[in-house]
């Protein structure tokens, strides 16, 4: 049974109740963790208040920067534990989940980089005066980290906030959070002070909800959908309290006619097979010129019809969803594309060790999508690529911005001047030129347009997020 950490101990949920740990290569139960309620929540917030304001508070930047850095390398130290429990909690494929702790240890290491390099300005004013602004932390952040990635979005919102200078009550997903309390154990470990991380799992119309009213927390970063995101942020305005959402994206892959097809195509299919395509960049939707599109499709097919699906520890192209819920989702949203006489192009393979019993589904690539179906305008949040030709370039633009969300974009094109006009009119926080990702980038500026949120994690963007401005104006004569 795992518990919840708070105040740099392993605590039971004052509640009493736990909850399941399903595995989804499987569908058994592997482990419990904690239900905690409105109680343990208010445990967290005190210990990391009591934190702020003591210990954490009374860092200098340079200090608070070499414990970010040993967290980095801890984690780094223990690669091969926190993969293997990241694997069994969320299905994920060997070399992703190693990966995952990769990103999560460079996350810590770059903003350990940062503590000490985010300065104030001085303004230019009236004669007799000295006038500087500070960035200061709000004081104790609000995380709540999905599913999909835990370590990756642990690290990528929580590492800014505690360099920053903020301590943290995070509540994960009920569907994947072991990762994140041996997480926390290691950082005490390094000798971060009580309270500066803190980890309360359970459900999110419990924890979640306790945590977003909570008077004692100054900020909210929220990882999720759109539909939670507008729940959170009505909570959040009844006390003025900002919050950072990243909520989903149906984001374009645009092949124009002279794209490099050989190397557009492997990065395609990576972008919405990568973690089973639960992941809220995912690459969705491929729109491809009338006058390739037949070429492209044929390649994508090929491709798509080679991936294999297995279990986690088989290491293949694509593992199981993350439960059964998720497996049920994906199939309604092929079902209804069927329904409608969507053509399957090609799909992947489950292997025979892929159990009846987990939670599997195959890749399809699916062609001809009009642009108003469901399939084409909600976030799947699995393995279906929606292909779908354009004219020219303006056709290209308008099928781009057709939907609600703005997270990602591909732009597949040698044409320098076309990239420069692509980059600006699609409506999307990332536009990646001849590349998909970029590697993860945790020095890139990450977020939304429209109902894919706003606020930037990742990169120096992320630390205004986690501070606040404070102007000093000093008459000195």
């Amino acid at each position: 049974m795992k518990l919840n950490f708070i105040d740099n101990q392993l605590v039971g949920s004052r509640s009493g109740a736990v909850l399941p740990m399903i595995d989804p290569a499987s569908g058994e139960q592997f482990d419990e963790i904690q239900r905690s309620n409105a109680q343990d929540v208010d445990d967290a917030v005190r210990s990391a208040r009591a934190c702020f304001e003591g210990p954490w508070g009374v860092l200098s930047a340079v200090e608070r920067g070499r414990l970010l850095i040993a967290l980095s390398r801890k984690v780094a130290d223990h690669a091969n534990e926190l993969s293997a429990i990241e694997q069994r909690d969320c299905g994920k494929p060997t070399k992703q989940a190693r990966a995952d702790v990769a990103a999560l240890a460079r996350y810590f290491e770059f903003y350990a980089g940062s503590c000490d390099k985010f300065h104030g300005e001085t303004i230019p004013y009236l004669n007799g005066y000295s006038v500087f602004t500070w960035r200061v932390p709000h004081g104790v952040t609000g995380h709540i980290v999905p599913w999909n990635y835990p370590m990756q979005i642990f690290g990528r919102c929580v590492a800014g906030a505690l360099a920053a200078g903020n301590c943290c009550v995070v509540k994960p997903s009920e569907d994947g959070c072991l990762s994140l309390i041996r997480v926390a154990e290691l950082a005490a470990e390094c000798g971060f002070p009580p309270g500066a991380i803190n980890i309360v799992t359970g459900f999110g119309h419990e924890v979640g909800d306790a945590l977003v009213r909570h008077p004692g927390i100054d900020h909210i970063s929220f990882t999720g959908s759109p539909a939670v995101g507008i729940i959170i942020q009505q909570l959040a305005a009844e006390r003025h309290c900002p919050v950072t959402l990243e909520l989903g994206g149906k984001s374009p892959q645009i092949v124009f006619n002279d794209a490099d097809i050989d190397a557009a195509v492997p990065v395609i299919v990576a972008g919405i097979v990568q973690n089973a395509g639960q992941t809220c960049s995912a690459g969705s939707r491929v729109l491809i010129e009338q006058s390739i599109y037949d070429k492209v499709l044929s390649r994508l097919g090929e491709a798509f019809n080679a991936l294999r699906v297995g279990p986690p520890s088989m290491d293949l192209d694509v593992g199981p969803l993350i439960r059964q819920s998720q497996q049920q989702r994906v199939r309604s949203f092929l079902a209804d594309a069927q329904r409608d006489g969507i053509p399957v192009v090609a799909q992947g393979q489950l292997t025979r060790e892929a159990l009846d019993t987990g939670f599997y589904h195959a890749p399809v690539l699916l062609a001809d999508v009009p642009v108003n179906h469901r399939i084409a305008q909600e976030e799947v949040f699995g393995p279906i690529l929606s292909a779908m030709p354009f004219r020219d370039e303006e056709h290209a633009i308008e099928l781009a911005n057709a939907t609600k969300f703005g997270l990602v974009a591909g732009v597949w094109t040698r044409d320098g001047s076309r990239q420069f006009r692509m980059a600006n009119r699609v409506k999307s926080g990332q536009i990646f030129i001849n590349n998909y990702g970029a590697g993860g980038g945790v020095e890139l500026p990450f977020g939304g347009f429209k109902s894919s949120g706003f606020g930037r994690e990742k990169g120096f963007e992320a630390l205004l997020g986690f501070t606040t401005l404070k102007t000093v104006a000093v008459r000195h004569g």
